[in-house]
């Protein structure tokens, strides 16, 4: 968890980073506004966000599978509140796997 010092970061950015973690429909919204999306900050965040969502997704519905799907499926969602405070602090938040595959697709 770095911060980009005299990056700019607004709290504009620092607050569509944030809420793009729990709300996954934000973060797409974010990357089809022209503005939003030119923003290092927010665009790095919004993808992380969406590929975080996508996992966690799979996780809740593998679980949907089980007998105890419908008890931990809002406990795994809880998962996205730690990259959403970290990055309403104006933190650039590594998740380890999926900030690695998301700098080698070139995706941020």
């Amino acid at each position: 968890m770095t911060e980009q010092p005299g990056s700019g970061v607004t709290s504009d950015d620092k607050l569509w980073a944030a809420i793009g973690y729990p709300i996954p429909i934000l973060p797409i919204i974010a990357l089809l506004m022209e503005e939003k999306k030119k923003r290092p900050f927010i665009k790095f965040h919004a993808v992380q966000s969406l590929i975080l969502n996508v996992v966690l997704w799979i996780v809740m519905f593998v679980l949907a599978i089980t007998v105890v799907g419908a008890i931990c499926a809002p406990i795994v969602w809880l998962v996205t509140l730690w990259p959403a405070i970290d990055s309403y602090k104006g933190n650039y938040t590594e998740i380890p796997v999926i900030t690695k595959f998301m700098k080698n697709q070139g995706w941020a």
